[in-house]
């Protein structure tokens, strides 16, 4: 086993294969190593993270050795319910897959139909099963460049693996097919429709799928009015952790900290859900009177009086709020005193635009009322921080790894030494760079493992990704290094046309086990 560093709470303890990896997730399951608040399963690795204040370091490496099966032990007996999933075979690579195995197209979906497919883990979005199998042929490589847009529903492989996108989200497995039944569906208990241990067999017909339950949400008729806005907001709050194994993200606002003042500005508690607001412009009205704090990127003003920032202000009914596009900076965080009336999912306000979790959107015409919950005395003021213009330089502290290793040192030097350009595809899910591409000396597959907010992986393109709150939970590229979860804030706050430089205090090195006391 080795034990490969991620950040400061992080750690991945890399295994020889699938059944060794669960087996020592059922021991760390059946005795937990104190101080452990989540672990990820994977191909081949379990991801460990810590609660906050326990350190991701040699003793926590020694206590899940410790807990190591003895060689040959099966995992845990699971669930075995089988599920029989109707496919369309129409792939757009179901070509290249039947070259790849070396046979026609119809032998392979002979082949996939003959196969059962059993849930190894979740991850990458919520409802998304990497199902394994016994047949070698499956064996097979990754797209070279992943697709910006898979639709929902896309049955794809990759390393021995199988699995069906629940949402249209990117992704670079080989697409075979498709199926109308919906992989998670939250009005259905448990919402995944595949879960670990679960069997699956694949059937060439069309699905009979009747529609979700939806629970009908009553729409304000007062409160605060969005009259126009130039991009989607989204609520946001601390977010949904510990769900990772599930691919359920913490998501959760990007720069948590702009969060967090803006709720103390009006007396909320900190993790009150807020309206998290990309650029601008955005004008508001209110029907009634309330309080606001608007912190992070842009000025606001009410009837065309300018507001202090991160400061408490109230308006009156029939009163509007201008926000203005930042000078610096991308996000800006409104807080009202008393919250906002928002239906949580999963325990939380925090949507997730990529797992299509949490709060729909929110648009020009929404009313958005008031939940009128208790609040203490309003904060003083905070200081904003000095955020990153379009043409600054912004250096952000990374740790090196977990797979700095699957690049030559001049190749990490390169990576670190670079001036990356933040590209306008950036999003809540990543923040796609622009530079001399990082290479490898080989095209290896990475099997899928879990991935930390603020990996930064290096797609065969060569062009680096930085994972921001909505990224997938697992992933098959090479993560050459992980930000410091200090930097996670300003990165959110990077606008397109600004550069990135990043810094890595220590060279890459596995993490060395310790003996327990």
């Amino acid at each position: 086993m080795r034990f490969l560093p991620i950040g400061p709470r992080t750690l991945l303890a890399e295994l020889d294969d699938l059944d060794q990896t669960l087996a020592l997730f059922d021991a760390l399951l059946a005795d937990p190593v104190p101080g452990v608040a989540e672990i990820v399963p994977a191909a081949r690795t379990l991801m460990i993270r810590t609660a906050p204040g326990v350190a991701a370091d040699g003793r926590l490496a020694g206590a899940v050795l410790a807990r190591q099966p003895a060689p040959g032990t099966p995992p845990n007996a699971r669930a075995s319910e089988t599920v029989e999933l109707p496919v369309t075979y129409d792939g757009e690579d179901l070509a290249d897959v039947a070259v790849h195995m070396g046979l026609t197209e119809a032998e392979v979906i002979a082949a996939h139909q003959e196969t059962t497919w059993q849930v190894a883990f979740c991850g990458f979005a919520p409802g998304f099963a990497y199902m394994t199998c016994d047949d070698p042929r499956f064996e097979l490589p990754r797209r070279p460049a992943p697709r910006t847009r898979i639709p929902a529903g896309s049955v794809a492989l990759a390393g021995r693996f199988c699995g069906v996108y629940p949402q249209e989200t990117p992704g670079g497995w080989q697409l075979i097919g498709r199926t109308e039944v919906p992989m998670w569906d939250l009005s259905r208990d448990p919402p995944a429709l595949l879960r670990p241990g679960v069997r699956c067999r694949f059937v060439a017909r069309r699905a009979e799928v009747r529609p979700s339950a939806i629970i009908p949400q009553p729409q304000p008729r007062q409160g605060l009015r969005v009259l126009s806005t130039a991009f989607p907001i989204v609520f946001q709050d601390e977010g949904r952790p510990g769900q990772g194994g599930q691919g359920v993200s913490a998501s959760g606002a990007l720069d948590m900290g702009a969060a967090r003042r803006a709720n103390r500005a009006v007396g909320n508690p900190s993790d009150a859900p807020v309206l998290e607001i990309t650029l601008g412009p955005v004008r508001l009205r209110a029907d009634q009177p309330m309080t606001l704090a608007l912190t992070g990127a842009s000025p606001a003003s009410v009837a065309g009086h300018a507001v202090p920032r991160g400061a408490a202000f109230a308006v009156d009914a029939g009163d509007e709020i201008a926000i203005d596009p930042p000078q610096a900076g991308m996000r800006s965080y409104l807080a009202l005193r008393g919250g906002f009336r928002v239906a949580p999912v999963l325990g939380s306000a925090a949507t997730d635009t990529l797992a299509h979790v949490g709060p729909e959107q929110v648009a020009a015409g929404a009313v958005l009322a008031p939940a009128n919950r208790p609040a203490t005395a309003a904060a003083a003021a905070e200081p904003e921080p000095a955020l990153p213009k379009p043409g600054d330089l912004v250096e952000l502290p990374v740790t090196l790894g977990p797979r700095a290793d699957w690049f030559t040192p001049q190749m990490v030097q390169h990576f670190l030494t670079q001036e990356w350009l933040v590209t306008p595809q950036s999003s809540r899910v990543g923040i796609r760079l622009q530079g001399e591409p990082v290479t490898r000396e080989d095209a290896t597959e990475l099997p899928s493992e879990g991935t930390e907010t603020g990996a930064i992986q290096i797609p065969h393109s060569g062009q680096p990704v930085l994972f921001l709150a909505d990224h997938p939970l697992t992933g098959g590229y090479p993560v050459i290094a992980t930000l410091r979860p200090e930097a996670l804030d300003l990165a959110g706050q990077i606008p397109p046309g600004a550069r990135i430089r990043f810094t890595a205090s220590a060279d890459f090195a596995p993490i060395t086990p310790e003996r327990p006391a």
